[in-house]
């Protein structure tokens, strides 16, 4: 069973997901059919990536039943001024009634900022989300989001990766009682670096399952992305990989060399 944490409004949000961005159509319905065969049961999407109406098209012809998957998509910061239509629309081409979470992909303008997260709040209230959240802000960002609406995201998406790893960073999320969702976190990796080699040589996995487990030692949520069943599969399969403390201490460290 995929570890999970909980977000404020109660939904568990499983800690392994499976990215869809730059998944062209057809590439995105396979490869999301097969995460979920492979057990998955987390997909994020977006208006941008233009893939919504595969991604949900998958989800509903994988026979796994839909309160089983956890579906976000996001809001472009440019679709901010009708940010309940689009919304509207992510729905019709998901064919759901709902999404789990749903994001601002980018801090929007000064004048849309507070109005923008107003409208998400909204959509949560009406149902149309389970739960609410951006991707990309800082931690000043989301206060300020707070202090005008007495809210906070649930959730921030943003890029990390061993060599991005900032334990201030994390403690900032972590006090506000923000979950991390951590994304391109193989891209922005060298996998061939010798301590990572090291470290999957003697745990039996693989640069790329080392990388993801760290991510998951540290509570943050891993999003990889493969258009490749056998790349889906090794993304997915991190149980059996039991990191040292030792180990996650190297590979924090391999921030301050980058």
């Amino acid at each position: 069973m995929t570890r999970t944490v909980n977000l404020p409004g109660g939904a568990a949000l499983p800690l392994i997901g499976f990215g869809t961005w730059q998944l062209r159509p057809r590439t995105a319905y396979a490869s999301v059919r097969a995460a979920l065969e492979i057990g998955y049961r987390h997909v994020d999407t977006a208006t941008l990536y233009r893939n919504e109406a595969e991604v949900g098209r998958a989800v509903k012809d994988s026979g796994v039943d839909r309160e089983q998957v956890f579906v976000t998509t996001k809001l472009r910061p440019q679709d901010a001024p009708h940010a309940r239509r689009t919304l509207e629309s992510s729905l019709r081409l998901l064919g759901t009634g709902y999404v789990d979470l749903w994001l601002i992909h980018w801090p929007t303008g000064r004048d849309e900022f507070v109005p923008t997260w107003e409208a998400l709040l909204e959509a949560r209230d009406a149902g149309l989300a389970r739960e609410v959240g951006v991707s990309n802000h800082s931690p000043a960002l989301i206060d300020r989001l707070a202090e005008a609406t007495g809210r906070r995201p649930a959730v921030n998406q943003i890029s990390w990766s061993p060599a991005q790893h900032d334990p201030v960073l994390l403690e900032e999320h972590r006090r506000r009682g923000v979950v991390v969702e951590g994304y391109s976190g193989l891209k922005n990796t060298d996998l061939r670096d010798p301590v990572l080699t090291g470290i999957a040589r003697r745990h039996g996995a693989t640069p790329a399952q080392v990388v993801l487990r760290w991510h998951l030692e540290h509570d943050i949520v891993v999003l990889p992305r493969s258009s490749r069943r056998e790349h889906i599969a090794a993304n997915f399969d991190l149980e059996g990989i039991a990191l040292t403390d030792e180990d996650v201490a190297a590979i924090d460290a391999l921030a301050a060399n980058a």
